[in-house]
């Protein structure tokens, strides 16, 4: 028999691509999850999309005897349950604390008293904020904060110490964390605490930022999910992305495939051990260029892009990943280039319904003040 690996969130859209990518290499997979109607819809039934040899243990991260249950048995451990997005984590504050801090807490408490021999934390590209820039001089640095006026003006690019706009860069990991929201916040405590607590109990502990993930089974009725998935709920229903900014944000965006891969390979790999790593393509596109490309699988070109002109709190404007040290450490090598990996996610569209509540997530920020 393969060794046991739970996985937390596991019924989700990383966690059920992670499930079937351990299934094929001798693994025995349960997962936990609380099938959280936002991600699940009203029903909060067992996934289809969810591998039937996975062993699902429905409840919540937050409940200790859940967790000990989930815990029989097992080797290893992916903390992949969290509430997701920049948005809805700057009114549902105490929720995203909750379940993200809190959460975590009450898995690593679980583990102090039931080691495990290896835990692998999913991180977030938000917590960086800001991406790396380069001046006119090839001086690289960390992006400063737009000023509020300067957003209230659409003057959306980040600017030097000379007043001139600075060119993107790759980030690394040894970028200083800038936290713009409380989801980037909770993220970044979730990546401390496990590998805190990982050195303190001598529990190998691996942390993986992950950039903009999209590739089949994500929740396309949850409007504060990945914004591939957000373009194609409005797209299948006749409607324009609705798209914030002026559209040229630049952001890296990997197949959940590639993510699935990096997330073994983490498991996998004991020089990895008490390491962070960036998990993406290592390639920038515009949110703009994404639309564009998004409409053309669908056969939506005809819709015009709604281009608001806002800027949304916790936004900002580029960060693409610097993949090298996963590269170099894991193995790490992305198998599935965008223009793949739209055509798959097209194909499994056409079978999909979505509800678009894209409008009323967008009302929700506007009516909070969460736009400017």
């Amino acid at each position: 028999m393969g060794k046991t690996v739970l996985i937390t969130g596991g019924a989700g859209f990383i966690g059920s691509h992670l499930a079937n990518e351990l299934l094929d290499k001798g693994y025995n997979v349960k997962a936990l999850d609380n099938l959280n109607a936002q991600v699940h819809g009203k029903d909060c039934v067992r996934p289809e999309y969810l591998n039937p040899e996975v062993e699902l243990i429905v409840g919540d991260v937050r409940d200790p005897d859940k967790v000990k249950q989930a815990l029989k048995g097992v080797d290893a451990v992916y903390h992949y349950a969290a509430m997701v997005g920049v948005g809805q984590s700057m009114y549902q504050v105490r929720e995203y604390t909750d379940v993200n801090n809190t959460g975590t807490a009450v898995l690593l408490e679980a583990l102090i008293e039931n080691p495990v021999e290896k835990l692998v934390v999913a991180s977030s590209m938000s917590i960086y904020g800001e991406g790396l820039y380069k001046d006119s001089k090839g001086t690289i640095s960390a992006g400063m904060e737009r000023k509020l006026d300067q957003l209230k003006a659409g003057s959306w690019e980040v600017y030097g110490e000379d007043g001139n706009v600075l060119t993107p860069y790759p980030t690394p990991e040894t970028k200083n964390p800038s936290l713009a929201s409380v989801y980037a916040l909770s993220k970044y405590d979730q990546e401390r605490m496990c590998l805190l607590i990982g050195k303190a109990y001598n529990i190998p502990t691996v942390a993986l930022r992950f950039f903009n993930v999209y590739g089949t089974s994500q929740a396309l009725s949850n409007p504060y999910t990945g914004v591939l998935a957000i373009f194609a709920s409005r797209m299948l229903n006749g409607n324009a992305p609705m798209i914030f900014e002026d559209g040229n944000q630049q952001r890296d965006f990997v197949s959940v495939l590639d993510i699935a891969q990096a997330s073994r390979l983490a498991l996998e790999t004991p020089a990895a051990d008490y390491e962070s790593f960036n998990v993406g393509s290592g390639n920038a596109y515009t949110i703009v260029e994404i639309a564009e490309k998004m409409a053309r699988v669908l056969g939506k070109e005809h819709l015009d892009f709604e281009i608001s002109g806002k800027y949304r709190v916790g936004d900002i404007r580029h960060c693409f990943a610097d993949i090298s040290k996963a590269k170099r450490i894991l193995g790490y090598q992305p198998k599935i280039s965008l223009e793949e990996g739209l055509v798959e996610l097209a194909t499994w569209l056409e079978g999909q319904t979505a509800e678009d509540r894209v409008a009323e997530a967008k009302n929700e920020l506007v009516t909070r003040g969460l736009t400017v």
